[in-house]
């Protein structure tokens, strides 16, 4: 994989700058950083569509993702991957549902692991999983930002008193 060759794109979001890479194959990345950069003055063509979707999404004018993804990973990774795309917006499954849903319970720790790996941010909806005690555990973006999804899918913002 030639990273000179890839397309990168920065987009402001409501809860940090989406660093958006990829190709004409597909979205290989979206990340969120934890500093401020300045938001690409122009998007590249092969990005164009993610960046719209993106600004649909936090502007609740879109609840799914049409893009081509391309994701770096392993076959098992991406096979957890394809499976977190299944959760519907604003819904939440456990770990345990997942690995359910994968039909493999003992494997529960494994497909953590990969959902902490996804590489692309808000597409593929790991924020959507959870405890099955309903607690917000692990999130790569930090668990604020997990909140702040859920909340903004389920349209339950709250206005913050401090």
């Amino acid at each position: 994989m030639d990273k000179d060759n890839f397309d990168i794109a920065f987009y402001k979001t409501p809860i940090g700058t989406a660093k958006i890479v990829g190709d004409k194959n597909g979205i290989i990345s979206v990340s969120v950083l934890d500093y401020e950069i300045t938001p690409s003055k122009t998007t590249p063509s092969s990005l164009k569509d993610c960046v719209l979707q993106l600004e649909e999404y936090f502007n609740n004018k879109r609840t799914e993702f049409n893009l081509k993804l391309n994701p770096n990973g392993t076959e098992f990774q991406k096979k957890v991957w394809q499976e977190l795309q299944n959760i519907p917006f604003a819904k939440t499954i456990s770990y345990l549902q997942q690995s359910k849903n994968m039909e493999d319970i003992k494997a529960i720790r494994a497909i953590a692991s990969a959902n902490g790996k996804n590489p692309i941010w808000i597409i593929i909806p790991c924020h959507r999983v959870i405890g099955s005690n309903g607690s917000l555990t692990g999130y790569a973006g930090g668990i604020w930002r997990k909140k702040w999804l859920l909340e903004h899918e389920n349209g339950t913002k709250q206005m913050s008193l401090f």
